[in-house]
């Protein structure tokens, strides 16, 4: 996915909370025409990113520009969250399936605790057919997004379901300065094209963007991912009071180029790039309709944002090949169709908490999901048998409240409290794992924050965050698969967090942060979306540190540098051992960007995450991954540029992701092998974008 220096000239930054007074902007920032949306205020950003002194909460929450967005290189959609200091984001399959996640000492596997959302709707879904907590990102068209706000941590009231290891917010724009029409071409089979601008129709805009792609990758049997992409947005109103409705809608189809065990390519069997069942992968498709209001005064602040969305999944794996079935092999589907509406609404308001200046927010955030899936022993995509099929409705309230009160020049509270009611109810294919239940959750939060004094600002911060469950595993009685007893687990799982943090600009260009952090879990409960059973995890704990730094020391030349390391395990004692299989461990990024050299602008990436143990005793471990990647770009005219963008600068041949398990291959006995599995990095690849405005 091609970004675009010049293209977000004109960007969004999510306005404060009312008592934490946004700073002067700096010199190279110019304030410009405020946005309709009620969100973002916009400005044109010439230079250094948006000082969070005095307006973050943590060390660990930060906005990024759509300037510093655009300057990003991307392979893929979701690799545009890695602007958050940690995160990875990698795939262990074909391009058009959820990503894989990795952040804070966690294999997020397809987004559970971290809890996403592009332009004020929820990506996580829960009760996924896959797994708790999958966050399709690639609908997500780069072009439109105007800021990322990140936290990390489960410290703000507001964040709920998934946000126990961070949250991202992605925030589209409402308008574009002017119509961009991009064309990119490039190896592998990568082809897109886009359209996208903004006009004024009467009693308000209109925003309209379509995207088309398609990308085989480099595999034997390509990917073909293919899909179409469009965005349909009315807004109107001033930044004192205003709204929006937007249409979206996207469709694909891809091949599922997945893991292949390593002795396979040892011996000669398979190449890098080969996969075992060609008839692996996916169909996918994603209809919503959005509405946001908002109305602020000089002491309130009033939002209210409501959607719903059509998901439909149609998905073929096969992990194990012929290990349960030595004849038709072990694919199996998971289809997943289910509409979800939400309804989310907060107001703020200033006043004195002890004659001090506070602001108080309530919320409350009303989810319904209305849920078809199921597993499915196929072959070919042919349907053979039938595991189980689930009809779940699935309804969430929560209700939270947060003030901020300066008690003094140098030293303000947050204090937040948060309460969740969950309702499931399955009705399933197997009487006995039918039912109806409930759960709730009290989660309270804290955050001092002292300072800046020299530009420095300190932080501590303590609170608790859950993920729910998948509904399924909260009434189970029987393993669809063997018949055998199968144990219930709870909806809600308690997240418990703690980190102490320091933020300084005392150097001149220079934001820094540095955070040291604990996070334990009662239990890591998934569901196994490939044995259609959910298994109780063991409690866990993590501790780690994170550094970031944003540097500019010329008008032309902009430094991310960031680094983090998490150390994971079990909390109880287990002859298998304490590791957690797949949790990351170190992980560093290096991004330099160049623009007003003339004509001329580019970057450069480097990105690091290493070894990860694979099973409990850490007798078997992953190797590190090591990227670079890298764009030019010309500009011909002001409104056209060309680009040049490389991919796997260095031919790494590292992994995405590993596993490790067994299997089994045709040539082998029944019992198969335990091998470590993996999912290689794209081979070195390179695209050229045309972009004009006009």
């Amino acid at each position: 996915m091609t970004n675009h220096a010049w293209l977000l000239s004109l960007t969004a930054v999510t306005a404060p909370a009312l008592s934490r007074t946004t700073p002067p902007p700096p010199p190279n920032v110019e304030l410009a025409e405020r946005s309709t949306s009620g969100q973002p205020a916009a400005i044109i950003v010439t230079g250094s990113r948006i000082s969070q002194l005095g307006i973050a909460d943590s060390a660990n929450a930060g906005v990024v520009t759509g300037k510093q967005l655009a300057a990003r290189t991307v392979y893929r959609p979701g690799e545009l969250l890695e602007v958050t200091p940690g995160l990875i984001v990698s795939q262990h399959s074909g391009e058009g399936k959820a990503n894989q996640f990795y952040l804070r000492g966690f294999n997020l596997d397809h987004g559970t605790d971290l809890r996403t959302t592009i332009d004020g709707m929820l990506v996580n879904q829960r009760s996924h057919s896959h797994g708790q907590g999958w966050s399709d990102v690639n609908w997500l068209i780069p072009e439109l997004a105007g800021t990322l706000d990140y936290r990390k941590g489960p410290y703000s009231a507001e964040d709920g379901d998934f946000a126990a290891a961070g949250s991202v917010s992605v925030h589209y724009v409402d308008t574009l300065p002017k119509t961009l029409v991009s064309l990119g071409v490039g190896e592998n089979g990568y082809r897109r094209g886009l359209v996208a601008g903004s006009t004024t129709v009467p009693g308000g805009k209109l925003l309209y963007a379509l995207e088309l792609f398609h990308n085989d990758g480099p595999f034997t049997r390509g990917d073909n991912f293919r899909k179409i992409n469009g965005v349909l947005r009315y807004s109107r109103g001033t930044d004192a009071a205003g709204f929006n409705l937007t249409a979206m809608a996207y469709n694909a189809t891809y091949n599922a180029t997945d893991q292949i065990p390593k002795r396979a390519v040892d011996d000669g069997t398979l190449n890098r790039f080969s996969s075992i069942d060609p008839t692996d992968g996916g169909k996918v498709h994603r209809y919503s309709l959005s509405a946001a209001w908002h109305q602020n005064t000089e002491s309130t602040t009033t939002k209210v944002n409501a959607y719903i969305i059509n998901n439909r999944l149609r998905i073929y794996s096969n992990f194990t090949y012929f290990l349960d079935d030595p004849v038709n092999g072990d694919q199996f589907a998971q289809p997943d169709n289910r509409t979800d509406m939400t309804v989310n609404a907060s107001h703020a308001w200033k006043g004195s908490l002890f004659g001090r200046p506070s602001e108080t927010t309530v919320g409350i955030q009303v989810q319904r999901d209305a849920i078809r899936n199921g597993l499915l022993n196929t072959k070919a995509r042919q349907e053979i048998s039938e595991t189980r099929r689930d009809r779940i409705k699935e309804t969430s309230v929560g209700i939270y409240v947060e003030n901020t009160t300066r008690w003094a020049e140098k030293f303000r509270t947050v204090v937040g409290l948060r309460e969740d009611y969950y309702k499931f109810n399955v009705h399933s294919s197997l009487d006995a794992n039918s039912g109806k239940t409930h759960a709730s959750l009290v989660s309270p939060k804290l955050s001092l924050i002292f300072g800046p004094w020299a530009k420095t600002e300190f932080y501590l911060n303590a609170g608790t965050g859950f993920h729910s469950n998948d509904a399924r595993g909260t009434v189970i009685a029987i393993d669809p698969k063997s018949g055998d007893p199968a144990d219930r687990v709870p909806g809600l799982v308690r997240a418990k967090g703690a980190e102490a943090g320091i933020r300084t600009e005392i150097l001149s260009r220079l934001q820094s942060t540095l955070s040291v952090y604990g996070l334990d879990f009662d239990s890591e409960l998934i569901f196994e979306g490939d044995a259609g059973t959910t298994s109780a995890g063991r409690p866990s704990r993590r501790v780690g540190f994170e550094v970031s730094n944003y540097y500019k020391p010329t008008d032309w030349l902009t430094i991310d540098a960031d680094i983090a390391y998490a150390r994971a395990r079990f909390r109880d004692i287990d002859p298998a051992g304490r590791r957690i299989p797949g949790a990351v461990e170190g992980v560093a990024s290096l991004a330099a960007a160049v623009d007003n050299l003339g004509p001329y602008f580019g970057a450069l990436q480097f990105r690091y995450f290493g070894p990860r143990p694979l099973i409990e005793d850490n007798s078997v471990r992953s190797k590190s991954t090591t990227t670079l990647n890298g764009r030019m770009g010309y500009k011909i005219q002001p409104d056209l540029t060309v680009e040049l963008e490389a991919f796997n600068l260095l031919n790494s041949k590292s992994s995405a992701i590993d596993y490790y398990y067994q299997s089994r291959l045709p040539n082998e006995g029944p019992d198969g092998q335990n091998d470590i599995h993996f999912h290689p990095i794209e081979s070195r690849s390179a695209r050229v974008t045309l972009n004009a405005r006009f």
